[in-house]
């Protein structure tokens, strides 16, 4: 039963922003504070992050979330992180940060490739997943390769959001969601699996996975320091956490088996919840939540981070402006679409197809200015989407709508886009902060505050606008994705040829 003044503090550590929310028992956003990250490049391909400095942006943001709330913290039920997940985020022996590799690094591209060509069906049979670049085993086995220093010092593998859990509790936990959606779960039962590890050629690393725990089980509680840190209570229960594409979907409103979510943020992450596990290697991963709940994902890093290169490179560059953002979108409404428009391929980071996918625009001409670039990059990291929900389709996966969130649900322009590339109707969530909102649904249900996860998206969330497929625009993008993705498969070759001349890892 819900109890009158009580509040839910949400986490949500992406690859760029950490964002602490605080939520009442309705699912009402309180307050929130968020700050930006810097990652590091040492080299090409690599994507790095200070782990001391994560934790002291969780620290002000969570301090500060708490000040313009204006709320007690004792008042504060429990507290749930979300992060992104994969990436690979190791402790020493002593507790002290090693590494903090994130889930945009394509490193080990090429290790990556030799496991899937060595052992990848018999991966997939265990984990329903092959390896890729950021996934966290394989960035493990590329560090025994390459830093067997650094190797030899591990004391604890943890994903981002486990190392905020870790920082506010002192406990070395992770959660289902996450470490099966990392590949280093057997889906059976969701259990640690030896023989998974062998394959990874990572058969003495056992000692380093942390306490495996559900996602909303109380995995400790706020220690002193953490406290002091922070402005939270000492004592105010944590939750194990969540993969934070399952907290979006959960924070969004989807729920129950059969309903979709998509979520256009850094990642694009198009994502069906089943009561069971699909089995089909054609699908990028099955994350599991619950003995009976799962959720089959097709996703890659190419959605509104494109949109977010674009603005920081181009928009701002050398000025300033209230709103760059804005700015776009204003461009993007002023053109009329027409079918030999510019396309744009989404891959600045790679793509779920090859890692060695490069981004660009094709087919530009004179009379062609800004707002036609932008809605190549919308267009583009819509059919990118459109890619990876026809996987799922393939795999029996039908739905007839889904909910849109992220970063680009904030457009005035993405849903609609997405609603006619995708036919499907399309709803927004009203939550901006779909993920934080997710895992403090978590703590209302580890807590006692709702019944369960029914009751508990059934309560604290809602649906701001919803769009209806345009049947007008049905042909056009049906020609235009089919350009896109013949566009795609004719620059193969010159982008193996970058490849191999040494411009990609």
């Amino acid at each position: 039963m819900s109890e009158a003044g009580a509040y839910f503090l949400g986490l949500d550590a992406g690859n760029t922003v950490i964002k602490a929310v605080l939520f009442d028992g309705e699912g009402r956003q309180v307050a929130r504070h968020g700050l930006d990250g810097q990652s590091a490049t040492p080299a090409p391909g690599h994507v790095e992050r200070d782990l001391n400095e994560l934790w002291a942006n969780a620290g002000t943001a969570i301090r500060s979330c708490i000040a313009a709330a204006g709320v007690d913290p004792a008042q504060i039920r429990a507290v749930g992180c979300a992060g992104h997940g994969n990436g690979l985020y190791l402790l020493d022996r002593a507790g002290a940060p090693l590494a903090g590799i994130q889930s945009l690094d394509t490193r080990a591209a090429g290790l990556a490739a030799e496991l899937v060509a060595d052992a990848g069906d018999a991966l997939h049979a265990i984990c329903l997943q092959k390896p890729w670049p950021a996934q966290t085993p394989n960035l493990l086995a590329w560090i025994k390769r390459n830093r067997p220093e650094v190797y030899a010092q591990a004391g604890t593998l943890l994903l981002c959001k486990d190392f905020i859990t870790y920082r506010l509790t002192g406990e070395r936990v992770s959660d289902l969601s996450d470490m099966s959606g990392c590949g280093l779960l057997q889906m059976a039962d969701a259990t640690y699996d030896d023989a998974l590890l062998d394959l990874y050629g990572l058969s003495d690393a056992s000692a380093l996975l942390p306490r495996l725990v559900a996602p909303h089980e109380i995995a400790g509680t706020v220690t002193t320091e953490a406290a002091e840190a922070t402005g939270l209570a000492a004592g105010t229960p944590v939750i194990g956490g969540y993969f934070d594409v399952v907290a979006s979907a959960l924070g969004s409103g989807v729920v129950r088996p059969g309903e979709a979510s998509v979520i256009a943020g850094t990642w694009s992450i198009n994502q069906v919840f089943s009561d069971t596990a699909v089995r089909d290697p054609s699908m990028f991963m099955v994350s599991a939540f619950a003995p009976d709940r799962f959720v089959n994902i097709e996703a890659s890093a190419t959605s509104a981070a494109n949109l977010e290169w674009y603005v920081r490179e181009l928009v701002e560059r050398g000025g300033h402006h209230d709103d760059p953002f804005g700015q776009c979108n204003k461009a993007v409404g002023e053109v009329t679409p027409r079918h030999d428009d510019p396309i744009f391929h989404p891959f600045l980071y790679g793509s779920g197809e090859d890692a060695g996918f490069r981004a660009g625009f094709y087919g530009l001409a004179g009379w062609h200015g800004e707002g036609h670039l932008l809605r190549a990059v919308f267009e583009g990291v819509m059919f990118e989407h459109r890619r990876h929900i026809d996987v799922l389709r393939g795999a029996g996966l039908a739905f007839d709508r889904a909910i849109l969130s992220g970063g680009g649900s904030r457009s005035p322009h993405w849903p609609q886009i997405f609603a006619d590339g995708l036919d499907v109707p399309i709803s927004v969530a009203e939550a901006q902060e779909t993920g934080a909102l997710g895992a403090a649904i978590g703590a209302a249900v580890a807590t006692g505050h709702v019944a369960g996860y029914e009751d508990g998206v059934a309560r604290m969330t809602r649906q701001k606008t919803h769009h209806q497929p345009d049947p007008a625009m049905r042909d056009h993008y049906d020609r235009r994705f089919d350009a896109y993705r013949a566009t795609t498969e004719a620059m193969r070759g010159i982008w193996a040829r970058l490849q191999s001349q040494g411009a990609a890892p």
